[in-house]
């Protein structure tokens, strides 16, 4: 069972058993009665699971990063936090949507379940959006024919070591938002051009030669939508030695 279901298992468990004992027990136990091990657990435990249940599921959830598809923006080891409700409110466990709130923007960084398998997260760069036309040719992005344009910049001593010394790392734009990628112009890409369905929409990793995202496996539905990655609140790498200070606190842009 994943968290949410396990969250919500235990959310009508305890409640239920609390609620019940207060309707029908409680008031039959003589007052020096305690009260079955049962039914306190329950009391003791339900407001906690509750308050976790409802932050976790509408407001903020917490995620690590496993995997360097998005450098430089986001490292091995950084636990960050996504906004839950950025793009509407969904009920846990089936996720169907609730209230509509936002939809990603172009260069979101955005997480949601990976289409070939839902019961895995991803977290990629929103490119394209319903409706678009993207391609990407000689390693650079066109939206709608035009060319997003992208500048070279030095590396920060921060990925020395991190990624192999012949990426080049770039500025790049993509509507409001001004990122970091990484290219390796040794490495092919795959490469080639996608009309953006209604309700879908096209993600791309920051560490464009080493991502596994909708160039190869296609477009994220709206359905899989988990929410949008805005802060870094903890970052631990055990090459460099436990936790990494200077991320900690980081918007992610």
């Amino acid at each position: 069972m994943s968290f949410p279901a396990i969250m919500v298992t235990l959310a009508i468990v305890t409640g239920i058993i609390w609620l019940i004992d207060s309707l029908f027990w409680a008031g039959q136990r003589v007052k020096e009665q305690k009260e079955p091990l049962v039914v306190e657990y329950a009391r003791s435990f339900f407001p906690i699971i509750f308050v976790v249940l409802i932050i976790r599921s509408f407001m903020i959830e917490p995620f690590r990063i496993p995997s360097a598809s998005m450098l430089p923006t986001l490292h091995i080891g950084d636990f960050i936090l996504v906004n839950k409700f950025a793009y509407g409110v969904r009920l846990p466990v089936i996720n169907t949507k609730i209230f509509e709130v936002g939809k990603p923007q172009r260069g979101d960084v955005f997480v949601f379940r990976y289409p070939q398998n839902p019961n895995i997260d991803y977290i990629k760069r929103v490119v394209g959006l319903p409706g678009d036309k993207v391609g990407y040719f000689n390693k650079t992005i066109y939206i709608n024919g035009k060319e997003i344009v992208r500048n070279i910049k030095p590396k920060d001593i921060s990925l020395l070591g991190i990624v192999p010394t012949r990426t080049v790392l770039m500025i790049e734009n993509l509507g409001d938002h001004e990122h970091e990628l990484l290219i390796d112009p040794e490495r092919p890409s795959k490469e080639g051009e996608v009309i953006i369905p209604e309700g879908h929409y096209f993600a791309m990793g920051d560490n464009r030669d080493n991502s596994n995202d909708s160039r190869y496996w296609g477009t994220v539905p709206e359905e899989n939508l988990v929410g949008k990655a805005f802060f870094v609140w903890m970052s631990w790498s055990w090459d460099e030695g436990g936790i990494v200070w200077q991320r900690l606190g980081n918007s992610i842009n």
